[in-house]
C-alpha cells in the first residue's frame, strides 16, 4: 500500500497534537495533584502519619491521613483526574467519567448508628448498591436548586445530611453523600474545583467533628 504525501502529513500532524496534547495535559493534571494536596494539608495537620500512593501516574492518587484528633481517626482522600494527557482518550473519558472525581472517607470515634444517604438525582447511569435500602425509607429534597434522593431511618437524619449539604460552596458537585452504619464511615463523592475544594474540606472535617459526634446519641 502506498502512503501518500496527504497521509504523512495528516500521520505527523496527528502524532504532533498528541505530543503536544500530552506534555500541556500532563502538566495541568501535575498541578491538580500538587494544588488539591497542598489545600487540605493546614486542615489535618498536625497528624501522625500520611500514605499516599500514585494511581496511573498522571491521573489521580490516594492518600491517607492517620489524625487521631478531635473525632477523627483517619481521613482517605482520592482523587481521579480526567486523562488530560491523552489526546484521544480524553474526549472519550468527557463522555464516560464526565468530570474529575474527589472521594472523601473518613473514619470517625463516634459511631454511626443508622444509615442515611443523599444521591444527587440523575448523576448515576446505574445507582451502586445502598446497604439495608429496603428498610429505608425515601424522600426527594431540594437543595440550592439540586435535587437529591435522601434514604434514612429517621426523619432527624433528612435534616443532617441536608445541612451538610448546604455547607458545601457548591452543592451541585456534591454527587453522593453516604454515612455508612456497617463501616462507620462518612463518604462523599464530589466534583472538585481548584477554587472551593477548601470550603469543601472544611465542611466535611466541621461535620464530623460537630453534628456527627452528638447525633446519634440518641
Amino acid at each position: 500500500m502506498e502512503i501518500t504525501y496527504e497521509v504523512l502529513l495528516l500521520l505527523m500532524l496527528l502524532a504532533g497534537a498528541a505530543a503536544l496534547q500530552f506534555f500541556r495535559g500532563r502538566k495541568l493534571n501535575i498541578m491538580l495533584m500538587e494544588h488539591y494536596l497542598r489545600a487540605i494539608e493546614p486542615f489535618l495537620r498536625p497528624y501522625r502519619d500520611r500514605n499516599f500512593t500514585l494511581i496511573g501516574g498522571y491521573v489521580g492518587f490516594k492518600a491517607e491521613y492517620q489524625i487521631f484528633r478531635g473525632n477523627i481517626k483517619v481521613l482517605e482522600y482520592t482523587l481521579t483526574l480526567l486523562p488530560r494527557q491523552s489526546l484521544l482518550y480524553f474526549p472519550i473519558s468527557l463522555l464516560t467519567s464526565r468530570h474529575d472525581k474527589l472521594y472523601v472517607v473518613v473514619r470517625p470515634y463516634s459511631e454511626i448508628t443508622r444509615g442515611v444517604h443523599a444521591i444527587q438525582k440523575g448523576y448515576y447511569r446505574v445507582r451502586p448498591k445502598i446497604e439495608d435500602e429496603a428498610i429505608l425509607n425515601k424522600v426527594i429534597r431540594t437543595v440550592e436548586g439540586v435535587t437529591f434522593e435522601v434514604l434514612y431511618e429517621r426523619e432527624k437524619d433528612v435534616e443532617l445530611i441536608v445541612d451538610l449539604l448546604k455547607s458545601f460552596p457548591r452543592v451541585k458537585d456534591v454527587k453522593h453523600i453516604s454515612l455508612t452504619r456497617s463501616t462507620n464511615v462518612v463518604y462523599v463523592l464530589m466534583r472538585p474545583r481548584p477554587e472551593d475544594i477548601r470550603d469543601s474540606i472544611r465542611a466535611i472535617i466541621n461535620f464530623v467533628n460537630t453534628r456527627l459526634s452528638e447525633h446519634f446519641i440518641s
